[in-house]
């Protein structure tokens, strides 16, 4: 593994025995096929990371949007239709079934 002070290079590759070093810090037990594997995969994630510091600073923040529409009044449902497709209704309420 790499020293912090070389993170933005982009030959930077984790070998295996910092995999092992790390693994044996978290008490995991890895094989050497799984130490390599995981160095690859971690040679991978900071080639993304450096990816990321090409990307070029934003330096305005973009201006919002509200995309909701305008509340409107209208007229709603009466109780009685409210409770049309019910399966069971009882005194103008919705009827569950009993919990418990």
């Amino acid at each position: 593994m790499t020293d912090t002070a070389d993170a933005g290079d982009a030959d930077d590759e984790v070998d295996p025995d910092a995999v092992r070093h790390v693994a044996d810090l978290a008490r995991v037990d890895l094989t050497d096929a799984e130490a390599a594997e995981f160095a690859e995969q971690f040679s991978d994630v900071l080639s993304y990371f450096e990816a990321l510091d090409e990307v070029p600073a934003v330096e305005d923040e973009p201006d919002l949007v509200n995309v909701m529409r305008a509340d409107e009044v209208r007229e709603g449902l009466t109780q009685e239709e409210a409770l049309a497709n019910a399966p069971e209704s009882e005194e103008g309420y919705f009827k569950g079934p009993r919990v418990s």
